[in-house]
């Protein structure tokens, strides 16, 4: 997926006992890699783009991702579309590093590392408490300043989904003009599923200064955004999320 999977954990258990889950979590994450890359030729995905598959032939996850990224098409008034890219080609990254973090860390907690937070470079997947009766700290990157933090805000058990132009400049793609949207600099999604907030992150960049209006109906998650100016706008919940 172009990036690295890093993993908090916090447990008592003896490391022998933990090792199987965790190797199987990851395990999931490179065949997630192998199966949905836009750049290994060999993938089911780059396979598909290519023709050289039909949707019925791909492997049941494949097509259960496609699925999900019509439906987020809807729901988003068509700001998540996976084949929205310059040459119309399917990508659904959008959608698929949330929904495999978010996969992963359920075989984690299934194998007993009840206790986790793993991070897919700003998507990331909480489980747990890393002491008892405390949330986890979640800074949020400045993707205007280098080395700064927006704020910290304070979760307990789901996802935090980040997309903007921090890393990878401005590389979400507005669907309806098929241009590179501009306008939002960073937009962070927090909620119950990383999966759903990450593509909700996603359609909210490519919407640009429309997104807080669509942000704020979403039922169970709260947003936080930055514009390319470096005016700041948060939904009605999320003041009570932050510590910093």
């Amino acid at each position: 997926m172009g990036t690295v999977f890093t993993l908090d954990l916090v447990t008592d258990l003896p490391e022998a006992e933990l090792a199987p889950g965790i190797d199987d979590a990851f395990a999931w994450l490179r065949w997630v890699d192998d199966t949905f890359s836009t750049y290994k030729p060999g993938s089911e995905i780059s396979r598909l783009r290519r023709g050289e598959l039909s949707p019925e032939q791909c492997h049941t996850e494949v097509r259960g991702v496609l699925a999900a990224c019509r439906q987020l098409t809807e729901e988003t008034e068509g700001y998540f579309d996976a084949w929205a890219g310059p040459t119309r080609a399917l990508d659904p990254s959008g959608l698929v590093k949330g929904w495999a973090a978010e996969r992963a860390s359920g075989m984690l907690s299934a194998a007993g590392a009840t206790d986790h937070c793993l991070n897919a470079a700003g998507d990331i997947a909480l489980a747990g408490a890393p002491a008892p009766g405390q949330p986890w700290r979640i800074g949020i990157a400045h993707p205007l300043v280098p080395q700064r933090l927006t704020t910290v805000v304070a979760v307990g058990e789901g996802g935090v989904a980040t997309s903007g132009t921090a890393e990878r400049g401005c590389h979400v793609v507005n669907p309806h003009t098929g241009r590179p949207a501009v306008g939002l600099a960073s937009v962070t999604v927090i909620g119950p599923s990383l999966a759903a907030a990450d593509a909700y992150a996603t359609a909210a960049v490519a919407m640009g200064t429309d997104a807080p209006v669509w942000l704020s109906s979403l039922d169970g998650y709260e947003s936080f955004v930055l514009d390319a100016a470096g005016h700041l706008w948060r939904s009605a919940g999320f003041a009570a999320l932050q510590v910093a």
